[in-house]
């Protein structure tokens, strides 16, 4: 399929769309199952973007409150273990959150990665 999906590279490539393997978003055939039972899980994929910002989803209307303090209580810890082992220094800047089109509410990052499922 990458053969037919490369063409679509000048329009999916700027965009951040083009899929890859490094991404998880092409796997052979044996995995597929796997990947399917990830996504219908709700895995989520995080990058950083030009500025180094991080934009990724914890949750929805519907979540309870626990729910959204688990979910980013894992990807604060996805984010830690995803450090690389040569960045110096503090790795996390800045945490804010918000909703799609509501105001933001900084955290302390401090307090952010260590936080602990209750």
């Amino acid at each position: 399929m990458m053969g037919k999906v490369g063409r679509l590279g000048r329009i999916l490539g700027p965009r951040g769309l083009m899929p890859n393997p490094k991404a998880g978003t092409v796997v052979p055939a044996e995995d597929l199952p796997r990947v399917i039972r990830e996504a219908k899980a709700g895995r989520v994929e995080f990058r950083l973007d030009k500025t180094a910002n991080l934009h990724v989803p914890i949750g929805k209307v519907s979540f309870s409150t626990e729910q959204l303090y688990e979910n980013l209580s894992a990807l604060m810890e996805a984010i830690r273990k995803a450090k690389p082992a040569a960045a110096k220094g503090s790795y996390i800047r800045r945490v804010t959150l918000t909703s799609t089109m509501g105001p933001s509410v900084r955290v302390d990052p401090n307090t952010a990665l260590n936080l602990s499922v209750k």
